[in-house]
This record gives C-alpha cells, sequence and structure tokens, in this order.
C-alpha cells in the first residue's frame, strides 16, 4: 500500500519539538537548500536528522495506524511510529509550522517519502513493486529518470492549498534539482472494498487512464478492473468530489492512473497506480500553483 492520505487524530500532545541544538545530521541535502519554500509559518524542507526522520515517522504512525485504522505490527505499536526498512534509503520531505503548538516550537504537519531510480536500484528496489507490475514499465523508459512519491500525510487543520501547495513545492524543486523526467508511486482510497469507490475506480480508468507505453498492471493475482461503471453511466464532477484530496491533487495536475486496482486488506485500502511524467505536467503544475511556483522552479 502507498498510504498517501491526509488526516491525524486531535486531542493529544503532538511530540514534534525539535531540540536544540540540532540531532547530528543524517542526510545529505545534495546541494539542495535547507529551505525549500515558506507560506507564513509554514515551511517545506527535506528531513537531515534522525530526529526529524522520526518525528515523520510519528506522523504517519498516528494517520495510518490509529486513525486510518491499520493493523500495527508489536514494534510499531510499542515505538509508535511507522517504520518501514525503505526509510533508511529515502529522503523524507517535511512541512513545519513554526508556530508554536502544544508546547512545540517546530511541529511536523505534513509529509512525503521520496525514492530516486538510482538509489532504487542500489538498495531494495522500488515500494510500488510489491502491489504493481512496474518492471515493464522501467524498461521501456530505462533512459529516463524516476522519482518515487509515497508515505504521505497530513495533520489535521492542515488540509488546505497552503499545505498541499507546500508539498508539491518541495517535490518539483527537488525533482528539478535531480532532473526527475518522471514521478510515480500508489495512492490510497479509504477501505478494501473497491466497488465502494466504483464511481471514483471508473473515472479514473475512463478519463485518466495511462498511455500505452506508461500502463502498469497489478501485481500478478492481485489486480481488480478499475472499470466498474460503464463510461455512459460515469458523471464526472460527482466523481471528482469522490477522489480523496491527495489522488485529486495528481489528476488536477494531470496524472495518469493504471487499469487495476490492488487491495491491501492489512491496511485496508484500495490502492491505483500513479504516473506523471514531468514534460506531461509542468504546465498545469504552474497554472495550478502560479508565479511563485515558478519562480521556485527557476531558482532550483
Amino acid at each position: 500500500m502507498d498510504l498517501h492520505r491526509i488526516g491525524a487524530p486531535k486531542g493529544r500532545a503532538n511530540p514534534s519539538a525539535f531540540p536544540h541544538p540540532p540531532a547530528k545530521i543524517v542526510r545529505d541535502l545534495k546541494g539542495l537548500p535547507a529551505s525549500l519554500a515558506r507560506i507564513g509559518a509554514l515551511e517545506v524542507r527535506l528531513a537531515v536528522t534522525k530526529k526529524e526522520i522520526r518525528q515523520a515517522q510519528w506522523l504517519r504512525y498516528r494517520v495510518f495506524f490509529e486513525e486510518g485504522g491499520a493493523a500495527p505490527d508489536p514494534t510499531a505499536r510499542l515505538i509508535r511510529r511507522d517504520v518501514c526498512p525503505f526509510d533508511r534509503v529515502c529522503d523524507h520531505l517535511i512541512v513545519l509550522d513554526h508556530a508554536a503548538r502544544d508546547g512545540a516550537k517546530r511541529q511536523v504537519v505534513g509529509v512525503y517519502r521520496l525514492l530516486l531510480g538510482d538509489v532504487a536500484k542500489a538498495n531494495f528496489g522500488f515500494y510500488s513493486a510489491s502491489e504493481f507490475d512496474i518492471a515493464p514499465m522501467l524498461k521501456r523508459h530505462s533512459e529516463k529518470r524516476f522519482l518515487e512519491l509515497g508515505r504521505s500525510c497530513v495533520a489535521p487543520g492542515y488540509r488546505n492549498k497552503p499545505t498541499l501547495e507546500l508539498l508539491w513545492r518541495g517535490i518539483w524543486t527537488y525533482a528539478r534539482h535531480h532532473g526527475v523526467e518522471a514521478m510515480f508511486g500508489c495512492a490510497s482510497l479509504e477501505g478494501a472494498e473497491p466497488g465502494a469507490h466504483a464511481l471514483a475506480l471508473s473515472y479514473l480508468g475512463a478519463f485518466a487512464g495511462t498511455a500505452e507505453g506508461w500502463r502498469v498492471a497489478a501485481a500478478p493475482g492481485r489486480g481488480v478492473a478499475m472499470a466498474m461503471l460503464e463510461e455512459r453511466a460515469i458523471d464526472p464532477r460527482k466523481a471528482i468530489r469522490a477522489l480523496p484530496p491527495l489522488v485529486k491533487g495528481y489528476w488536477r495536475l494531470g496524472a495518469r492512473f493504471g487499469a487495476e486496482a490492488v487491495v491491501d486488506p492489512k491496511f485496508g485500502t484500495t490502492d491505483v497506480f500513479v504516473i506523471m511524467p514531468v514534460a506531461d505536467i509542468e504546465r498545469r503544475y504552474l497554472a495550478y500553483f502560479g508565479a511563485e511556483a515558478e519562480a521556485a522552479i527557476l531558482a532550483a
């Protein structure tokens, strides 16, 4: 499962305070600035310390396990963090709120996990390969530089355009800096019953499907056809309203989706494959996020 979701439970203290001086640096920014963008008290940056990475994992645990109802393993339940082997080799994009809340001077309120193609090849491969047969697509475009997006979530009270805009500014700056030509990943719809999302899935399959060269099937034996409704029975407006916020964000940017979904019973989600060739989404990205986004790209 991809675990692209929005939200986290309210009513508990958030331990996202960062000590001063900062903890030991464990990630190399590789020429990127420490701060990628800022809107008011919100800032997007790459996590560079163990503390920051743990805060990202903490937010993921609260969203995916406590709110989302996924079943944590004993270790995750004990440490109250969503820890995955891929975390050791991925970069972690975080949005910080610098306004003091719950005693924290810098609170992590949004996260994305980023995995470059050359890093994937040198380590575990791509996470998406656990659900989708991505090898043929990667072979067809072996000359391209890929970036996998995953493990995204946003805290309550921040499920709005400023937070998502900052995440996308961060992703876009990172992608341009590393010469990324295509981004992909999985995106999750709540619930392990695809039929409950028949309208949304059918719409994505009929009106936002991938071109032949980017087509990706589900892993053998796991695929569920997204074309559950006849095209004439799909109400586009209702379908778009039924899309989860992050999936809707991908759609607005011109992303394309695979023809099959995958059910993840452990996490209780229905996952779809998302592909975004950079050349195809650049114009829509600039149109949606405006002049400030263009300035960020030119500065990258």
